[in-house]
Order: structure tokens, then sequence, then C-alpha cells
């Protein structure tokens, strides 16, 4: 039990040295995210389609 303190109270420390990000910032970044997996998203789901097609007819010859 002892170990599982001293684990508990040096994650506490390490926590309060952790620099957070401000409301903008972290605004920023979760805008920058959602942009970016939608983004790749859409690319991935176009070349899905692409590939799709291109095997069906080729596939149909």
């Amino acid at each position: 039990m002892g170990k599982i303190t001293g684990f508990l109270k040096a994650v506490v420390s390490e926590m309060r040295k952790v620099s957070w990000p401000k409301r903008k910032e972290l605004t920023r970044y979760t805008i920058v995210v959602i942009f970016t997996v939608v983004f790749m998203a859409v690319y991935f789901g176009l070349v899905d389609l692409g590939i799709s097609e291109v095997m069906e007819w080729y596939l149909a010859l």
C-alpha cells in the first residue's frame, strides 16, 4: 500500500509542474484537431472511393 501512496504523491507532484494551456490556446488546439480529423476522413474516404471505382471497373472487364 505504501508504494501506491508514494506513486500517487509523485503523480500529484508532477501534475503541479505541468504547464496547462490557457482557454484560448485550448480552443485553438481543439479546432485544429477537429479540422485535421475531418480533413483526413474526407481524404481517405475519397481515396477509398477512387480505389473502389477502379477495382469495380477492372473487375468488370
